[in-house]
This record gives C-alpha cells, sequence and structure tokens, in this order.
C-alpha cells in the first residue's frame, strides 16, 4: 500500500471508528463505513490538512 493510502486509511479508521479491515478502496463512507453528512465533513477537513491542501 502507498504511503498516501496508508495515511488516508488511518485517518478514515480514526475518525470513524472502524476496522482497519473494514477500509477498503471499494467502500462507500456513508453506505459501508457508517459516515454521515458531518463525518464526510469532517474526512475532508482531516484530508485537508493532513496533505496541506
Amino acid at each position: 500500500m502507498s504511503d498516501i493510502a496508508t495515511r488516508v486509511k488511518k485517518i478514515i479508521v480514526d475518525k470513524l471508528g472502524v476496522d482497519e479491515a473494514e477500509v477498503t478502496p471499494e467502500a462507500s463512507f456513508t453506505n459501508d463505513l457508517g459516515a454521515d453528512s458531518l463525518d464526510t465533513v469532517e474526512l475532508i477537513m482531516e484530508f485537508e490538512k493532513e496533505f496541506n491542501i
């Protein structure tokens, strides 16, 4: 797994409190990982912070 993918996965696991095995490239934040609209916004903010966007 690339460094970027590893960093993204860690953020998702930390923010959504899901098991690492559940986070796959095919997983939907809302349908598979249980994220709501606020979770999605918080994920975007964390991605922006992590990758200096």
